[in-house]
C-alpha cells in the first residue's frame, strides 16, 4: 500500500492500522483459496446433485422414492446432459443465502474500518435471509457452487491460519513513505500531519495489537518494508524514531536493458502479453521477436540516463507508441499477424531518438 493515502489521518486519510487489516483479509483469502481446492470435488458433487433436485420434475425425493419409481435412471440422463453443458442456457430459480444488514445510527468520529467491523457482527447477530433467484444453470452451477463451499469450509478455522500466517509470515510493503517525510523540517500544516502519521506507524511497525474483523493480530514478528523515491526530501526527514524503526537502508541502483527485457518477458502479465491480449480481441495477433523486445529495453534504458528516470514506468509510454497505428487500425487488420522486429522499432522511434528535446517530453 502506499503511504500517501494516510497523510490526512485525522481528517479525511486511512487510518494506519488498515494495512495491518488489508494483510488479514489477503491472508483469508488465501486460506480461503487453498481450503476450496481440497474441497473441490465434494463441493462439485454436492452443487451437481442440487442442479438435478431443480431439473427433475417433482424436485429432491428420498432414494426409495426414486427407485420405486425408475427416477434413478432418469437422473442419470439428466446428468450426463447435465454434464455435456445441454442444459446451460436452461432458466432455474435457486435459493441463496442473502445478509442483513440493519439500519443502525453512525456515530462521528468513527473510522470506515471499525463501522465495517460493527456492520458484520451485527449482521452476523441478526442473522442472514435466503433469497429466490431465477437464474441459467451456468450461473447456478456457480452460485450453488459458492453455497456449497460455504457449507464445507469451516470460518473460524480459516480465521485461526490467516491469523497464524499473518503474525508468523506477514510482510507489509510500504511504497511512498517519502511522502510522509517533514520536508526541510517545517512545522505546521500539511507536514503536522506527515508528522502525525509517521508516530501512528511506529506502533504497529515496532509491535502492537491491531482489532480486525477476524480477531486481533500481533504485529510484532510481521516484517515491514518502506520504500520512497526521496527525491524532494531524504530519509532524514523521516523522525528519528521511526528511522530507527528500520534499520536497514538500502539505495537501489538504476534499471539497466537486462532488467527491462526480464520485465518484458517474465511476469504472468507482462506488458508484451497485456498488449498481445489486447489486439487480439479484434482478432489481430502480434508476435515480439526476440531482438525487437531487447531494442526497445535499449530504448527504455537509453531514455531514462538522458532524461529523468522512472524506471518501469517508461515501458508503458514505449510500448503505446510502438502499438499506436497497430491499435487504431485493428479493425481493418481483422485476420492478420503483425511482426514486431527490430527494424519495426527503429522506425517508429526513429524520430525521438534523434530529438532529444521531443523524447524528452514524448518519452
Amino acid at each position: 500500500m502506499e503511504a500517501t493515502k494516510y497523510t490526512e489521518v485525522g481528517y479525511v486519510g486511512r487510518d494506519v492500522e488498515s494495512m495491518i487489516r488489508d494483510l488479514m483479509s489477503a491472508g483469508m483469502s488465501m486460506v480461503r483459496a487453498e481450503m476450496q481446492v481440497s474441497f473441490k470435488d465434494e463441493a462439485e458433487k454436492r452443487a451437481e446433485e442440487a442442479l438435478l433436485d431443480l431439473l427433475l420434475p417433482g424436485g429432491k425425493k428420498d432414494d426409495a422414492a426414486v427407485a420405486a419409481e425408475g427416477g434413478s435412471e432418469t437422473r442419470e440422463k439428466f446428468r450426463t446432459m447435465l454434464r455435456e453443458g445441454k442444459f446451460d442456457d436452461r432458466k432455474v430459480e435457486v435459493t441463496v443465502s442473502s445478509s442483513a444488514m440493519p439500519s443502525i445510527e453512525m456515530f462521528s468520529g468513527s473510522s470506515f474500518e471499525e463501522m465495517d467491523m460493527n456492520f458484520s457482527s451485527l449482521s452476523n447477530l441478526f442473522g442472514g435471509k435466503r433469497k429466490k433467484k431465477l437464474a441459467s444453470i451456468k450461473d447456478a452451477r456457480e452460485l450453488l457452487l459458492g453455497e456449497e463451499f460455504e457449507k464445507l469450509i469451516d470460518q473460524d478455522r480459516v480465521a485461526e491460519e490467516a491469523r497464524r500466517r499473518v503474525e508468523e509470515m506477514g510482510i507489509v510493503f510500504i511504497d511512498e513513505i517519502d511522502k510522509i517525510a517533514n520536508k526541510d523540517n517545517k512545522s505546521g500544516g500539511v507536514d503536522v500531519s506527515r508528522e502525525g502519521v509517521q508516530r501512528d506507524i511506529l506502533p504497529i511497525v515496532e509491535g502492537c495489537t491491531v482489532n480486525t474483523r477476524n480477531g486481533p493480530i500481533d504485529t510484532s514478528h510481521i516484517l515491514f518494508i518502506a520504500a520512497g523515491a526521496f527525491n524532494v526530501s531524504k530519509p532524514s526527514d523521516l523522525i528519528p524514531e521511526l528511522q530507527g524503526r528500520f534499520p536497514l537502508r538500502v539505495e537501489l541502483e538504476p534499471l539497466h536493458k537486462g532488467d527491462f527485457i526480464r520485465i518484458l518477458t517474465e511476469p504472468k502479465n507482462a506488458l508484451t502479453v497485456q498488449y498481445r491480449q489486447l489486439i487480439a480481441t479484434e482478432g489481430v495477433t502480434i508476435d515480439f521477436e526476440k531482438d525487437a523486445i531487447e531494442r526497445m529495453s535499449e530504448i527504455a534504458e537509453e531514455v531514462n540516463a538522458r532524461a529523468e528516470n522512472i524506471g518501469a514506468r517508461r515501458l508503458h509510454t514505449i510500448m503505446e507508441i510502438l502499438l499506436e497505428d497497430v491499435s487504431f487500425n485493428a479493425p481493418d487488420l481483422k485476420g492478420q499477424t503483425i511482426k514486431i522486429t527490430t527494424a519495426y522499432v527503429n522506425e517508429r522511434f526513429k524520430d525521438f531518438i534523434q530529438d532529444q528535446d521531443l523524447s524528452r517530453y514524448i518519452l
